[in-house]
C-alpha cells in the first residue's frame, strides 16, 4: 500500500528565538476541548498527479481563507506521522492577519452512527506562537518542522 501524502505550509515571522509561527487548531468534534498536541500546520492531501508545493498552496488557501504571502518556500522537508501519512513541509516568511481567517470546511456523520451529517471548519482557529509554545501545541509528529526552522532560523543569523 502506498502511504498516503500531504503538503503543508509554515508561515513564520520574526527570527531567531523571536520566531513565531501560524498554526492552526483541528475543527472537528475529536479536538474539541483539546490544546496540547491539537493543533497543525496548514496542510492537507494530495494525488501523485498535484506538485507538492501547489498542494501546499492549495491547503493553505481552503484551512485559513487566506492566500499565502508572496516570499521564498524554504523546505524543510517530509516526516512520517505515526498513522504512516507522509507529510512535506516548507517555511515562508510572512504576515497575516488572523482576524481575517475563514476555515474551509468538511462534512462527517456526527455523532458517529447517527445518520447525521454534520458541517465543522478543517481549522476551527488560527493563531501565533513563539516556537516553544507551539511545540507543545503541534501534534507530535509536525514538530521535527519546528526543529527544522529552528535550525534554518539559527544558521541565517550567523
Amino acid at each position: 500500500m502506498v502511504a498516503k501524502r500531504s503538503a503543508g505550509l509554515l508561515l513564520f515571522r520574526g527570527r531567531g528565538t523571536g520566531a513565531d509561527v501560524l498554526i492552526g487548531h483541528m475543527g472537528g468534534p475529536f479536538w474539541q476541548g483539546r490544546d496540547a498536541a491539537a493543533w497543525s500546520v496548514p496542510k492537507g492531501e494530495y494525488t501523485p498527479q498535484e506538485e507538492p508545493m501547489a498542494a501546499a498552496r492549495r491547503e493553505f488557501e481552503e484551512e485559513l481563507g487566506l492566500a499565502p504571502p508572496e516570499g521564498t518556500w524554504l523546505p524543510l522537508g517530509d516526516a512520517r506521522q505515526r498513522g504512516g501519512k507522509i507529510v512535506t513541509v516548507w517555511a515562508l516568511e510572512g504576515d497575516l492577519d488572523t482576524a481575517l481567517f475563514a476555515p474551509g470546511t468538511f462534512t462527517m456523520e456526527w455523532p458517529r452512527g447517527s445518520g447525521r451529517v454534520q458541517e465543522f471548519p478543517e481549522i476551527d482557529r488560527a493563531e501565533w506562537f513563539g516556537v516553544e509554545e507551539a511545540r507543545e501545541k503541534l501534534v507530535t509528529g509536525q514538530r521535527v518542522f519546528l526543529e527544522r526552522l529552528a535550525e534554518l532560523l539559527a544558521a541565517d543569523v550567523k
